[in-house]
This record gives C-alpha cells, sequence and structure tokens, in this order.
C-alpha cells in the first residue's frame, strides 16, 4: 500500500470515527479505537492516526505495531520528539502525555493485548523488533 493510499484509508477512518461519536464499520467495527494527534517531529505539523488501544484499570496503552513492518510508525517517532499529545476516545478529547513504558511493564500490557487482539501476537512473531508500548496519561486541564 503506497503512502498516500495509507493517508486516504486513514483519513476515511477519521472521518467516520468523528462522525459517529468514535464508532467505525469496517476490519474496526467493535475494537477500542482512539484518534492520536501527535506533533509531527521534522514537520511540527498536527498528525493524526486512528489506532486500537487497551484501557487496563483506566490506564490507556497504544502499540506501535505497524502491522509488523520492520520499522516503528511514524506517530511513534512524532511522539518520541514531543511526548504532548491530543487524544480522542469516543465524543471526548483530551490532552495527554505519552510515555514509552520499560520493558517488564510493556511485556505485560503487550500479553494482555495480543491475548485480548491474537493480531497483535502476530505482529510481533512478523517482525525482529521489539513493538513498542506506549502509556498515554491524561494530563489535568
Amino acid at each position: 500500500m503506497t503512502q498516500q493510499a495509507i493517508n486516504d484509508w486513514n483519513r476515511q477512518v477519521i472521518e467516520e470515527f468523528r462522525a459517529n461519536g468514535g464508532k467505525v464499520g469496517g476490519q474496526f467495527a467493535g475494537a477500542p479505537l482512539l484518534l492520536l494527534t501527535t506533533t509531527g517531529a521534522k514537520s511540527g505539523q498536527p498528525r493524526i492516526a486512528p489506532l486500537a488501544y487497551a484501557n487496563d484499570g483506566g490506564h490507556i496503552y497504544i502499540f506501535a505495531s505497524k502491522a509488523g513492518a520492520p520499522t516503528n510508525p511514524d506517530w511513534y517517532h512524532n511522539l518520541l520528539a514531543h511526548p504532548d499529545v491530543t487524544v480522542e476516545i469516543g465524543t471526548e478529547r483530551f490532552a495527554a502525555k505519552a510515555v514509552v513504558l520499560p520493558e517488564a511493564e510493556r511485556d505485560r500490557i503487550f500479553a494482555i493485548q495480543a491475548k485480548l487482539n491474537p493480531g497483535f501476537a502476530a505482529y510481533q512473531e512478523k517482525t525482529t523488533r521489539k513493538i513498542p508500548v506506549v502509556e498515554l496519561v491524561r494530563q489535568a486541564n
């Protein structure tokens, strides 16, 4: 899939998400989905990515899987450079700090996600890199 095709697909998911209070159809139907707005590491421009997430005890986690590609997704590089992000879940929008989990905590959360969604286990098997897990820590208003 070309970068333009990915961008077009993401744009459609974002529009559907916002038009339907956070609900989308297709491959994401029924899955927990959020929109993550990061600041471009190089461009400084806002970038929005629709992402599957896990909620464990009120903690929100995202996974830099990129479907098992050999490199991390662009949004991951962006949040490393600019950890202040905006999160949309359903109709709620809030500021958060992106915190990459240390290895032991990463392994625990990734195991939970892989059990709930076996696709994530398959992504890890496809790549030699360890897929990063990021906690989105809600910031006070």
